[in-house]
C-alpha cells in the first residue's frame, strides 16, 4: 500500500496552540490542506510563552535553583509539547478529522545525548507512515527526541522547527509550512525597525545566516536543514491569508538586490588577549592555538576572532563570558574585556563580489553616529560590532540605507 497524497509537514508555534482561537485556526489550516489533496503531519510547540502554565520556560522555572540533572530538566521541558500534541489531536477529532498524538520518541526522532541542545541523528518514521496510511493525521510533539540511552532529549529553544524540517526530509514531504503569529520572514525585527517588511522569498542560505546572526524566525538547525536539503519551506501566519515567505532553494532563486535583511544579536562580550608574541611568529601561532583549544574544551563558542600584532581579539555571548575569563586566567593570559556590545549583520547573497558594499555599510553607520568597533564578513554577510546602546540605531541605519523597506 502506497501513500497517494503528497505529505506536507505543518508546524504551529506556541501562540497558535495556546488558545481556543488559535487551535480553531490551526484546525482550519489542516482542513484546507486535506481539501487541497495533501496529507498533513502536524508538529506543535508548547502552549504560549513564559508565564503561561504549560510554556517551557514556566515548566523549567519549577526547578530553578534546584539540583535537577540535565536529563531530568529535559524530561520536564518536554512535557509542554506533549500536552500540546494531545490537546491539538483532540481538537482535530472534534472537527471531524482523524488525528493521533505522538511524542518525539513515538515519531522515531533519534538524537545524540546532549541534553538541552540535542542534534537529530536519525528519523525512524515507520509509525508515522502507518498512521498516514490509515488516513490519520499525526500530531507530533516538537522540540523533543530520544537519545541513544533511551532518555528524552530536547533540541534547544525553537527546536520544533527542527522537528518539522527533519520529519519533512524523512517523509519526503512536498513542503514544510511553519506557522507563527507574523506574516512571514521580515527584513528586520519589527520591534527594532518600524519600516521592516515581509519578504516574499528568501534564499535558504540567507535564512540560515539570519538565524545564526540573531533573527528568531526559524531555529538555526532547521534553517541549516532547509539550506542543505533543498526542502521547500514556507513561513506563514496562522491567523491571516497572507501568502507568507517562501524559503527558496539556492539554485532556484537569484537575489535581485545586494542586501536582503538585517539581523542583530545583543549580549556580546569582546576579549582582547595578550599573546606576548608578534603576529606571524611561531610563538604567536602556538599561543593562539592554545587559546582556541582551551575554549573548545570548555564548549565556549568564539566569534569575530581577529589576530593582531601580539594579541587575539574575539567575541563570546554574555552567557559564556565568565567561563571564557576563567579559562584565560587558568592559561595565565592577560586580557581586556569590552561589554555590553551588539553584533549587527547585513545579510544578502547578492553582495558576493560586488565592490563598495563595505564602504556603504560604514557610511550608513557613520552618518547615523554609530561607532564601529570591529567588522567581519563572509560571502553573504557583513557584521559590525557596536556598543549595545547603538544596536537599534545601527539596524535602522543599515535597513534604511540599503532600501530594505521595499522588500521583494
Amino acid at each position: 500500500m502506497t501513500i497517494e497524497r503528497p505529505i506536507v509537514v505543518m508546524k504551529f508555534g506556541g501562540t497558535s496552540v495556546a488558545t481556543n482561537e488559535g487551535r480553531s485556526a490551526l484546525a482550519r489550516r489542516v482542513t484546507e490542506s486535506l481539501e487541497a489533496g495533501r496529507h498533513p503531519v502536524v508538529v506543535v510547540s508548547a502552549m504560549g510563552r513564559a508565564g503561561a502554565p504549560y510554556a517551557t520556560d514556566t515548566l523549567l522555572g519549577l526547578v530553578a535553583g534546584l539540583p535537577a540533572a540535565p536529563a531530568e530538566r529535559d524530561l520536564l521541558a518536554s512535557v509542554g509539547e506533549t500536552i500540546s500534541a494531545v490537546v491539538v489531536a483532540s481538537e482535530l477529532r472534534a472537527q471531524g478529522i482523524e488525528a493521533r498524538a505522538f511524542t518525539g520518541a513515538d515519531a522515531g526522532i533519534g538524537t545524540d545525548s546532549i541534553h538541552g541542545n540535542a542534534t537529530v541523528t536519525e528519523i525512524r518514521p515507520a509509525r508515522l507512515l502507518a498512521a498516514i496510511l490509515e488516513g490519520v493525521v499525526p500530531v507530533v510533539a516538537g522540540f523533543q527526541g530520544v537519545g541513544p540511552d533511551g532518555a528524552i532529549t530536547t533540541l534547544g529553544r525553537g527546536g520544533s522547527d527542527t522537528t518539522a524540517c527533519a520529519l519533512g526530509i524523512a517523509l519526503s514531504a512536498e513542503s514544510v509550512e511553519i506557522y507563527t503569529d507574523v506574516d512571514g520572514v521580515m527584513t528586520a525585527d519589527p520591534r527594532t525597525c518600524s519600516s521592516a517588511a515581509v519578504l516574499t522569498v528568501i534564499r535558504s542560505d540567507e535564512l540560515h545566516q539570519m538565524a545564526q546572526h540573531g533573527a528568531r524566525v526559524v531555529h538555526t538547525p532547521a534553517a541549516e536543514m532547509a539550506a542543505s536539503s533543498g526542502l521547500p519551506v514556507r513561513v506563514r501566519n496562522t491567523y491571516s491569508d497572507h501568502p507568507g515567505t517562501l524559503v527558496a532553494d539556492v539554485a532556484a532563486y537569484q537575489p535581485r538586490s545586494v542586501a536582503t535583511a538585517v539581523s542583530h544579536l545583543r549580549g556580546v562580550v569582546r576579549f582582547r588577549v595578550d599573546l606576548k608574541a608578534p603576529i606571524g611568529s611561531p610563538e604567536h601561532t602556538r599561543a593562539q592555538s592554545e587559546v582556541f583549544d582551551a575554549m573548545a574544551a570548555r564548549s565556549v563558542s568564539l566569534d569575530m576572532f581577529t589576530p593582531s600584532d601580539g594579541h587575539l581579539v574575539f567575541t563570546v555571548s554574555a552567557e559564556d563570558a565568565e567561563i571564557a575569563a576563567d579559562t584565560l586566567d587558568q592559561l595565565g593570559r592577560r586580557f581586556e574585556v569590552n561589554k555590553p556590545l551588539a553584533k549587527v549583520t547585513l545579510i544578502g547573497a547578492g553582495m558576493h563580489g560586488v565592490p563598495g558594499v563595505m564602504a556603504r555599510v560604514a557610511r550608513c553607520l557613520v552618518d547615523s553616529g554609530v561607532p564601529i568597533l570591529q567588522i567581519a564578513d563572509s560571502h553573504t554577510t557583513i557584521s559590525v560590532l557596536v556598543p549595545d546602546e547603538h544596536a537599534h540605531a545601527a539596524v535602522r541605519a543599515l535597513h534604511d540605507g540599503f532600501g530594505l523597506h521595499a522588500a521583494e
